[in-house]
């Protein structure tokens, strides 16, 4: 499925909506010493390569925080907004947990549903989306998320 936009009057109807899987994204060592310098995050476990070859992962690992930044990428053209859509805003979340790390070199996509819709008054709607990151090729899911947006309308 891509982005859909439906009638205000039906938002609250989109509860349960599931997606098709997003697109794979590939997770750098790049990508990641960046966001380390970004965070003062250095831990060996994500920019020492020869160390955390040597640690409980075999590899350096992405941070969590990483990974969760990532969804807006990740949830990218996929979508069920109300006609009038001005803007989405990054609410929140309800629940976070990092389940699997992610290697270096690993690629990740999102599996989104619609968890639930609550319309705070004519132009403003709190959506809630069930966020499973996969990681390719393994069994456990890199992280699982409950994510808030309030999606304002005209």
């Amino acid at each position: 499925m891509a982005v859909k936009i439906v009638p205000k009057e039906e938002m609250t109807s989109v509860v349960g909506t599931k997606f098709e899987p997003g697109e794979w994204l590939e997770i750098t060592q790049d990508q990641i010493n960046v966001f380390a310098d970004c965070t003062e995050d250095h831990q060996f476990i994500h920019v020492d390569q020869e160390a955390a070859a040597k640690g409980p992962f075999g590899a350096t690992i992405a941070h969590g925080f990483l990974t969760l930044s990532l969804l807006t990428k990740l949830v990218e053209g996929n979508g069920i907004y109300p006609e009038g859509i001005v803007m989405g805003l990054n609410y929140g979340f309800d629940k976070v947990r990092f389940l699997a790390p992610v290697r270096s070199g690993k690629r990740v996509r999102a599996h989104i549903e619609i968890a639930g819709v609550d319309q705070k008054d004519d132009n403003r709607f709190l959506v809630k989306q069930a966020i499973t990151v996969e990681i390719e090729g393994e069994d456990k899911p890199a992280l699982i998320a409950e994510w808030l947006s309030m999606v304002i309308t005209s």
